[in-house]
C-alpha cells in the first residue's frame, strides 16, 4: 500500500478550487468527488458555478489518507467518519491525524506469488509461505480485490532468516504468537491510559483550540520514547529471565 506524501496545508481561511486541493492533498480529483459522494468531505463552498475548498476539507482529507495508509477498509473509514461531524475544524481534524500516524513506520506492501518468489530470490513453496505468515512476515489476502495475493509486511529479510534458521516452524509460530499477546496487551493498556489521563480531560474541558497544538506534539514526542522503552524494558526483562534462570 502506497504511503501519502507529507502534505502542505492550506493557509487560514484560503479557499482551493478542487485541482488546487488535489495538488495540496496528493489525492486525485477524481478520487476527491468519490470522497464527496461518498458523504466523506462536506460540500465545498459556491462562487458561481465554481466549487471551493477550505482548510477544514484539506485537513479532513489528509484525515482519510492517513486511515487509508493505515490499512482502513473504505467502509472502516466511512464508520470511522460518521463520528467526526461535518462541522468539526481543520485544528481538531489535525488533532485527529496525530493520533492516528503510526507509532513506527510500517511497509504493507501485496504482491502476487511471482513477485514473492522474486523477492524472496528463489521459489517458495506453500509450506515456506505457511511458515513465512506463521511467524507475521507475510498475510495470505482471501477476501476483498486482492484476494489471492500475498499482504508483505516490511521487508523479507528477516522473515527468510528465520525461515532458514532451521528451527521448527510451530517454534517460530508459537514465539511469534506470544510476542503478539503480550504486545497487544501492552499497547490496549497504554491507549487506555492516554484516555484517561490525557484525551478524556481535553474533551471534558470542551476540546480548547489553544490544548490541540500542544497534544499533538506531546504525541509526536511521546510515541519513539514509548517504543524505545517498551524494547529496553524487554531486553532488561530477558536479561533478568537468564540470570534468574541460571542461579
Amino acid at each position: 500500500m502506497a504511503v501519502p506524501t507529507p502534505q502542505r496545508s492550506a493557509p487560514d481561511g484560503e479557499l482551493l478550487t478542487i485541482d488546487q486541493l488535489a495538488d495540496r492533498s496528493g489525492v486525485t480529483v477524481r478520487t476527491i468527488r468519490f470522497y464527496a459522494g461518498r458523504g466523506l468531505l462536506p460540500p465545498p463552498r459556491l462562487r458561481g458555478r465554481t466549487g471551493l475548498y477550505g482548510p477544514d476539507h484539506l485537513a479532513r482529507l489528509e484525515l482519510i489518507s492517513e486511515l487509508s495508509a493505515l490499512g482502513f477498509t473504505l467502509a472502516a473509514i466511512e464508520r470511522y467518519l460518521e463520528r467526526v461531524p461535518h462541522s468539526t475544524g481543520a485544528g481538531e481534524l489535525a488533532l485527529q491525524r496525530a493520533l492516528l500516524t503510526p507509532w513506527v513506520p510500517e511497509q504493507l506492501e501485496e504482491v502476487d506469488r511471482a513477485e514473492l518468489d522474486r523477492r524472496a530470490g528463489r521459489v517458495l513453496d506453500d509450506d515456506d509461505v505457511d511458515a513465512l505468515e506463521a511467524i507475521g512476515a507475510v498475510e495470505r489476502l482471501v477476501e476483498g480485490e486482492g484476494a489471492g495475493r500475498i499482504r508483505l509486511h516490511g521487508p523479507l529479510g528477516p522473515g527468510l532468516e528465520m525461515l532458514d534458521s532451521g528451527l521448527p516452524t510451530a517454534l517460530l509460530r508459537d514465539s511469534h504468537e506470544l510476542i503478539e499477546k503480550h504486545t497487544t496487551a501492552l499497547a490496549e493498556d497504554l491507549m487506555a491510559l492516554f484516555q484517561r489521563q490525557v484525551l478524556q480531560p481535553y474533551r471534558d474541558a470542551g476540546r480548547p483550540a489553544e490544548e490541540r497544538s500542544r497534544l499533538a506534539a506531546t504525541m509526536s514526542r511521546l510515541k519513539p520514547i514509548t517504543v524505545q522503552g517498551v524494547v529496553t524494558a524487554f531486553g532488561r526483562a530477558v536479561n533478568r529471565a537468564i540470570r534468574e534462570r541460571i542461579g
